[in-house]
């Protein structure tokens, strides 16, 4: 259905436990660095994944990371730990998705908890024509949710300045061969 401005209607809002995901992980010794601790570029990659997971089931159709605001890394997660990913939509925009990420280690001799990681994602919608597609907007209902919830419009605002800096930047690069 079209409204007046040509535009999709945008879907009705959702709930942030609609979106939730859980994944739980544990650290192998392939997986771990020069410190003996988790590979940063596997937790991204987890991040992602889950992220990803989380905004498909916000708008049920394709998306496309634009941006990984941050991937704060608060504490090492070792190999005797576990770590459990929980993600969830924390904004929407027309298009785009907010996605908070959650990363806990548990050592699992002690049973110890910590927040190791927490990470904010931005994702696109695209329709079944390949341009972006509007988004239902989302309804935060813990208290976490809502203090995740509560400063998304300012990152929002953040990321177009970052964005239009990174712009102007790649703008200026060079593309060349740097042997030619």
């Amino acid at each position: 259905m079209m409204s007046e401005s040509s535009q999709p209607a945008a879907p009705a809002s959702k709930y942030c436990r609609e979106s939730r995901v859980f994944k739980t992980g544990r650290v192998f010794p392939n997986d771990v660095n020069n410190h003996q601790t988790l590979f940063g570029g596997k937790l991204m990659s987890n991040i992602d994944e889950v992220a990803s997971i989380s905004a498909m089931r916000h708008c049920r159709c394709n998306v496309v990371t634009a941006s990984t605001d941050s991937v704060d890394f608060l504490s090492p997660i070792r190999p005797t730990d576990s770590f459990c990913f929980e993600s969830f939509v924390s904004w929407t925009g027309r298009t785009s998705i907010e996605v908070f990420v959650k990363v806990i280690a548990e050592n699992l001799y002690s049973g110890e908890r910590a927040v190791a990681a927490t990470s904010f994602l931005t994702f696109v919608a695209i329709g079944p024509d390949g341009k972006p597609a509007p988004v239902p907007a989302v309804i935060p209902e813990t208290d976490e949710e809502k203090l995740i919830s509560d400063l998304a419009e300012e990152r929002s605002e953040l990321r177009k300045v970052r964005r239009a800096a990174s712009k102007k930047l790649a703008a200026q690069l060079i593309t060349t061969k740097y042997w030619e």
